[in-house]
């Protein structure tokens, strides 16, 4: 539904001159999400900054001295997340293990690789999302979480202009 409100919003804005985050930002029922967020890690609680990539097709998630394994015969991997907060310098580190969904390939600057792909939750804003996210050990990214585009879908609108427009407030 969103997606076809924003795609009608672009012809109105192209139409009258106007600039679509313009358009959208009249509309009281739409949400229009920064290219940098904070989130939660549920069910943790773990405080995140989000980017939210539309350059990516899938989210990703920081994680820590993957271990996969089998349990009942199926794929299963275990990780921690570590990170720190950086409105309190605290240090926020879980223990995870998740069946794994499927593996993905990833090809970048680096090369291609393949991950695992576990679904979990996070809170942006007061949507919680259940969702897939490949793990890899992004210590030398900025952001822990990754936001790709099968997430945003059902997120909302970004704007690359904008960030921290809100506070993740899910009651999980």
């Amino acid at each position: 539904m969103l997606k076809h409100m924003i795609i009608s919003w672009s012809i109105a804005a192209v139409m009258m001159g106007m600039p679509i985050s313009q358009v959208l930002a009249e509309d009281s029922q739409s949400k229009i999400f920064g290219w940098v967020e904070n989130g939660l890690i549920l069910p943790a609680n773990i405080p995140v900054k989000v980017k939210l990539d539309t350059g990516a097709k899938t989210s990703s998630l920081d994680a820590k001295h993957l271990e996969e394994f089998k349990k009942d015969g199926q794929e299963w991997v275990r990780f921690n997340i570590e990170v720190k907060s950086g409105h309190q310098g605290k240090q926020f580190t879980s223990y995870i293990e998740r069946k794994i969904q499927r593996k993905v390939k990833i090809r970048g600057a680096g090369g291609t690789e393949h991950r695992p792909v576990v679904l979990m939750d996070i809170c942006i804003g007061n949507k919680i999302l259940s969702e897939e996210f490949s793990l890899k050990n992004r210590a030398q990214m900025l952001y822990p979480v990754l936001l790709g585009r099968l997430t945003l879908e059902k997120l909302g609108a970004v704007d690359s202009a904008k960030t921290f427009t809100v506070k993740p407030t899910c009651n999980p």
